[in-house]
């Protein structure tokens, strides 16, 4: 069972840092970890960073060259990261974590995380 599990949101000040993490302990070798994503009350949730395949990955306009997505793999568990620098007011949101488990038909399965807050502030 894929349980995402997010931490790391809070309130910061502009041009501060944060570092999201969202952890899963899944061994499922068809499980892979996909994004991250954002929502802001009154608008769509909207691709932050993601994984596009063969290790590349992609960025919103409005974060790159700021935040980096990464990830890491253990033995009993898979953790997601998102280390956001030279925050801005506009970052401000709750920022999910998104993962998909592809059967052998090359469906799609999503998973989401609880959402972490994220306030940039003076």
């Amino acid at each position: 069972q894929v349980r995402l599990v997010e931490s790391g949101g809070g309130l910061v000040q502009p041009g501060g840092s944060l570092k999201l993490s969202c952890e899963d302990s899944t061994t499922r070798s068809d499980f892979y970890f996909m994004g991250w994503y954002r929502q802001v009350p009154g608008k769509q949730r909207e691709e932050v960073a993601t994984f596009i395949g063969g290790g590349a990955t992609k960025y919103a306009d409005s974060v790159k060259g700021r935040f980096t997505i990464s990830k890491d793999k253990a033995e009993n568990k898979n953790t997601l990261y998102l280390q956001m620098n030279s925050l801005k007011p506009d970052d401000t949101g709750v920022y999910y974590c998104n993962a998909a488990i592809f059967n052998s038909y090359g469906q799609r399965r999503d998973y989401w995380g609880q959402g972490t807050q994220v306030t940039v502030s003076s």
